[in-house]
Formats: structure tokens, sequence, C-alpha cells
């Protein structure tokens, strides 16, 4: 599922600007050629006709400042950020080697979560991004919209509700959503699902979906509301960040000649 779109790395860079600054550092460590081959540019560049930003271009590398500016050891990521964080290891033992050791080289916590697909194109990643409105189930979306979705996601033309991703993505996809929304395993979703055809199938993901969602839902809209609360944590983040950014800045400026 996607999440709601806050730009929380947009307020950081706002409050804590070493992030920013050590962005640009490391960007000069950075070759173009290892850039390009980030699937999110690709794509993106494709569909814009070779006219991309420069800050999605540089996106990979506002994530290795974020995570080495803190010297994190280990780092959660689901499979399709893998390479993100090969880039920021392959960074860090970079800035290592030309200025002195000061990066941990962060290790990789794989989480078990299943990647989830678009409901539109069961073989790309499900992306809060994609244009298509019914491609992508969001947190804050009513029932009436997580059931519409549901109802228009691509399956095929046999009725029987099986896990075959190689063969059937779209109904897949939806059992891969099934199990993660109920904790179940594929097996069991699908010998659950077992005589129902993929139009009643659907309807029932959907209020899988809906009443896992529905707590979610009511405490975001709650917490919107609180204004002056979300501020309140935000900028205590940002304090708390700006603390334990400022002396790893500060040290990268020396060791870099910016001092």
């Amino acid at each position: 599922m996607a999440a709601p779109s806050v730009s929380v790395r947009a307020l950081h860079l706002l409050q804590v600007p070493e992030h920013a600054e050590l962005a640009w550092i490391l960007g000069c460590l950075t070759s173009m050629p290892r850039l390009q081959h980030f699937p999110q540019w690709k794509v993106k560049n494709a569909s814009q006709m070779n006219e991309g930003t420069v800050g999605l271009f540089t996106y990979p590398v506002l994530q290795a400042a974020d995570i080495l500016l803190y010297k994190s050891t280990h780092v959660p990521v689901g499979e399709d950020q893998v390479l993100h964080l090969e880039l920021t290891q392959d960074t860090a033992r970079r800035f290592n080697k030309k200025y002195g050791e000061l990066f941990p080289v962060p290790t990789a916590i794989l989480t078990e979560s299943k990647k989830i697909k678009s409901l539109r194109d069961p073989t790309s990643k499900m992306s809060k991004s994609d244009p298509q409105k019914f491609a992508t189930v969001n947190i804050t979306d009513s029932p009436e919209e997580i059931m519409l979705k549901f109802r228009k996601a691509v399956t095929d033309f046999t009725s029987e509700v099986t896990y075959d991703p190689a063969h059937r993505p779209g109904v897949s996809n939806l059992v891969a959503i099934h199990s993660a929304i109920t904790g179940l395993s594929t097996e069991e979703v699908v010998r659950q699902s077992t005589g129902l055809d993929t139009a009643h199938y659907k309807a029932v993901v959907a209020e899988a979906v809906t009443e896992k969602l529905a707590p979610i839902r009511s405490e975001f809209v709650r917490l919107k509301e609180d204004r002056s609360y979300l501020e309140k944590v935000l900028w205590t983040g940002a304090e708390k960040a700006k603390e334990l950014a400022a002396p790893v800045y500060s040290e990268i400026k020396r060791l870099v000649g910016l001092h």
C-alpha cells in the first residue's frame, strides 16, 4: 500500500540542511553512469521523453547522505531498495578511502514484506507516483475507493483463484496482497478461496484491505486535524536530527577541506 504523499524529507532539507550539503559532497564521488542504471530513473525518464529532472537523477545520492550522515550501521530495506543501499555502501568505502575512515559501511536488513504490484499493471511495482489513479491503494482511500480500485484490478480470463506469478500475475498480485494483509501464507489464501471466481475474490480482498486500513485511516484523519501537534512533532524531530547531524557534518567538512 502506498503512504500519503507527505514531503518529510523536504522539511528535513530545510530544517537540517546538512542532508543536502552532504549530498552535494557525495555527488562529487558518484559517477553519472552509476546513477543512470537505477530503475526509477530509467522508467521515469523514459515516460517523460528523456526530460527527467536532476533532482530525480541524484535522488539516490541524497538517500545515501540521509543514511551516512547518522553513521548508520544497519538499514531495513525492501528488495526494491537494495540497489540504493549498495550505492550507499560503495559511497562510504570511496569516501573512507579518499578522506580517511569515518563512515561505517551499513548492512542491509531485508524486510520480509512482499513487493506489492500495481493493480493496473501487475508486472510493475505499486507506486504512489503512478499516474493511473486505479493502480495504487492509498492508506487514506475511502472504503468505496478501495472497492472500486480492486474491482478494476487487472486479472485474466480464468476465473479460478491460483497463485502463479509467472503465468497469472494479476490474480497472483491479489493473492499476495491478501496474504500480506491477513498474515496468511499464499497457499492458505488460495485454499480458503476455493470455489470463488476472480470477480468475487476481488471483493474479498478489497474488504480485507479496507478492514486493515480503517483504524490507520481514522488515526490519520484525526492527526491531520491537529496541526499544532504535527508541527511540534516535526520540529522536535528536526531538532534531534540537527543535534546528531551537525557534529558529523562538521567532521566531514574538516576531512574534505571545507573548514
